[in-house]
Formats: structure tokens, C-alpha cells, sequence
């Protein structure tokens, strides 16, 4: 990657949600900005490997964006309005205070969440207007198709124009009501981040994992009294925490049992299990974020895998199901019998999920390492072949290719 093609992605992931945030409040309408936006971008890939990179890239990228979004009203309004034209090219308005948010980031994310919007809209809309995430990479985290995610972000954008739901800043006494929806947006940005999807990106987005990680920082200072926020910050920081050892030298994904579990970032894991000490201390029954960071405190605790308290870890997927009984919750669960009951008892219940995981990769990559410790060479390969097939990862590719060659 040249000079400037990195100054292009470090824009990129830096400054779309900045430059959308303040084509929203200026123009108040999310396609408009999207589009420009979109448009600003396009015209770096062009104009900066010829003119070099500017001296401030946002200051750039916005003011180009304010000019394509102002020439696109103008095509649209065919009435003579000088008025308007007049607004739309010096735009003398005070800037909006910035209200109980002060990063132009988390402050779209809570405008985006809007109670009105159904969850699942909120979540899609607001990964693709503020992680800047593709409508593919969104689709994976939800496992449905792509024109299904795309119709559902279209869909939330014309119910935000027809119900002229408003774009304005949220008050902190908004913030708890719209608090779900943003900390699964979050959750969302740091698993693409983890697990990167989209084709020609590095396997691990370090950028979106830290950023998502700075946005649940500010979450929890808005709102400290959150269980869940405290908790979904405890979950990012133990897996964050791995990071240095979950690819190879050669760029191969690896696995959690076979990791160099020295590289892992001490100090990251020490505030991670602070959060979960603070949390069961509260003596407040536990959310599903919570749960999941007590069972990746149970993972960082032993020092090797064999020391792995599988039992306590069931025991918190026991709870969790009842919390989320998503089939990906279940799949997860059944890797913590594996190692209590064995293969064969996990594998009974990894095969109820075929239905609703048929077209997750890590499902196929599940039922291929239980069939390939049960012997079942022949359908663990099949198995590899088809997690190989439907995973985006080149990092995880490379692991199940390795896995499966190495097959009787």
C-alpha cells in the first residue's frame, strides 16, 4: 500500500463518521450526507495520488463534501430559491452545542439510535452511517443476505423522512433509552474490527477495535452506573488483550488453544478482570455483556489451556442462554461441553443448529473439528470445505485450510 493510499484509509476511518455528522446537522437529511460523503472520498482516490495529500485531510474531505451535497440539492431543487442557495452556500448558523456528547462520533451513533427506529434497523443504519462498515460486512454480523441488509437500511432512512424524525442532538436524559442500541452497535464495530469480513482488508481492523473500545470508554463515562456498559468494556479489553498472538507470522489465524498466551497484553486483561470484580461486587444480577466478559475473564485467568475451568465456563453459558438464546450463543455453549462431555454430546447439539447457522462459517468450522476428534475424517473435511467456502476472513481461511490438510 502506497503513502498515499494509507492517508487515504486513515481518512477514511477517521474522518466518514465526522464528515457525515456535520452534513446531517447541516442539510438534515442522511442520504444527502452518506452520498457526499461517499462522493469526497471517491474524489481523494482521485485528486490525492496527483495533487499529494492535503495538510488537513478532514478539513479537505469536508469542505468537499459540503460542495458536492450543496450541488446535488441543486439538481434536485429545480425552483429558482436564492434564498435557499444562499443558505446553502455560507451557512452562517452557530455550530449546535454539543449537549450531554462531546465527540462527533458517539454524538451520531445516540442521534442515530432513535427510539423510533426498530432495533435491528437502528443497529444496521448506524454501522453503515457511523462504523462507515459495508452493507456486506453489516449483513455478516446479522447472517442475513446482502439485499436484505440493504433494503432494511433504505427502509430506516425513508421512515427517518417520512416521520421527520428529528437529527438533533441528544440530551443526557435521552441517553439511557437509547443505550441498548448503542451498545450493540459498538459490539458489532469491535467484531468486525476482531474478525474483519470484507474482502482486501487486513484480518485484524485494529482501527475499528480501538476505536470501538474509545467510544465504550466515553459510554461508560457518560453513564458509570451501567452494568452493561462496564461490562461490554470489560469484553473488548479481554479480547482485545489477545490480539498480539491471534495471527501468525505468516498470517494465519490462531486459534485460542494454540496461542502464545505470554503476548498477551497484561495490562488489558488486569482492567478487564477489574470491571468483572467491580460488576459481580455490585451484587446486581448480571446482562448479557457481563456474562460474556466473566467467561473471557475465566480464558485470560489460565495461564495455560489445559487450565481451563471449562465448568465455570459452561456454567456462565447456562446463564447466558437464558439471557440470549440466539443459535450463536448455543454453538458457543457447545464448544464448553466438548471439553466436559465430549465430542460426540456436542456434536448432538451443534446439529439441531443447522437450520438457522447453515450459512455461518464458524458453525461448518465447529462441527469440522468435533467430527475430526470423533475420527469422522471424511466429514470433517466436508465440513472444512464448506467453512473454508463461506468465510471472508484471509487469516481464517489459512487456519481451517491448515486444519483440514492436515486430515488422514
Amino acid at each position: 500500500m502506497s503513502d498515499v493510499d494509507a492517508a487515504i484509509t486513515r481518512a477514511h476511518h477517521d474522518e466518514w463518521a465526522r464528515v457525515v455528522a456535520t452534513l446531517t446537522r447541516r442539510f438534515g437529511d442522511l442520504d444527502t450526507a452518506e452520498e457526499a460523503a461517499a462522493e469526497a472520498f471517491a474524489a481523494a482516490v482521485e485528486r490525492w495520488p496527483v495533487d499529494g495529500v492535503p495538510p488537513s485531510p478532514g478539513a479537505w474531505l469536508t469542505t468537499t463534501a459540503t460542495r458536492k451535497a450543496i450541488d446535488r440539492i441543486r439538481r434536485e431543487n429545480k425552483r429558482d430559491d436564492k434564498h435557499k442557495e444562499a443558505r446553502m452556500a455560507y451557512d452562517d448558523d452557530p455550530p449546535e452545542p454539543p449537549g450531554a456528547i462531546d465527540d462527533d462520533r458517539l454524538r451520531l451513533i445516540f442521534t442515530c439510535c432513535h427510539p423510533a427506529l426498530a432495533m435491528d434497523a437502528r443497529l444496521a443504519l448506524t454501522l453503515r452511517m457511523v462504523g462507515g462498515l459495508t452493507v456486506p460486512e453489516i449483513a455478516h454480523a446479522f447472517l442475513v443476505a446482502e439485499s436484505a441488509m440493504g433494503q432494511r437500511i433504505t427502509r430506516a432512512k425513508a421512515k427517518i423522512k417520512a416521520a421527520r424524525i428529528p437529527y438533533r442532538i441528544p440530551s443526557a436524559d435521552d441517553l439511557p433509552a437509547r443505550v441498548t442500541g448503542v451498545l450493540a452497535v459498538l459490539y458489532l464495530m469491535f467484531n468486525e474490527g476482531y474478525l474483519a469480513t470484507g474482502p482486501g482488508t487486513d484480518p485484524v481492523r485494529h482501527d475499528l477495535t480501538t476505536e470501538a473500545i474509545r467510544l465504550t470508554r466515553l459510554v461508560r463515562a457518560l453513564l458509570p452506573e451501567d452494568g452493561e456498559v462496564a461490562g461490554l468494556l470489560a469484553l473488548m479489553l479481554l479480547i482485545e488483550a489477545r490480539r498480539p498472538a491471534r495471527v501468525s507470522a505468516s498470517g494465519e489465524l490462531v486459534a485460542l488453544d494454540e496461542q502464545d498466551r505470554g503476548a498477551w497484553d497484561t495490562a488489558l486483561i488486569a482492567e478487564g478482570h477489574h470491571l468483572v470484580r467491580e460488576r459481580l461486587a455490585a451484587g446486581v444480577a448480571p446482562g448479557r455483556y457481563q456474562v460474556l466478559a466473566a467467561i473471557n475473564a475465566v480464558h485470560t485467568s489460565a495461564r495455560d489451556i489445559r487450565d481451563t475451568d471449562w465448568s465455570q465456563i459452561l456454567a456462565l453459558y447456562d446463564h447466558l442462554v437464558r439471557l440470549d438464546p440466539s443459535p450463536i450463543i448455543a454453538l458457543n455453549r457447545a464448544i464448553a461441553v466438548a471439553e466436559l462431555d465430549g465430542p460426540e454430546v456436542a456434536l448432538a447439539i451443534v446439529d439441531r443448529l443447522a437450520e438457522p447457522l447453515a450459512n455461518y462459517h464458524a458453525y461448518h468450522a465447529t462441527r469440522a473439528d468435533l467430527l475430526r476428534r470423533l475420527g469422522r475424517s471424511q466429514q470433517s473435511r466436508a465440513a472444512y470445505d464448506r467453512a473454508i467456502a463461506l468465510a471472508g476472513n484471509t487469516a481464517e481461511i489459512a487456519h481451517l485450510t491448515r486444519r483440514r490438510d492436515q486430515l488422514g
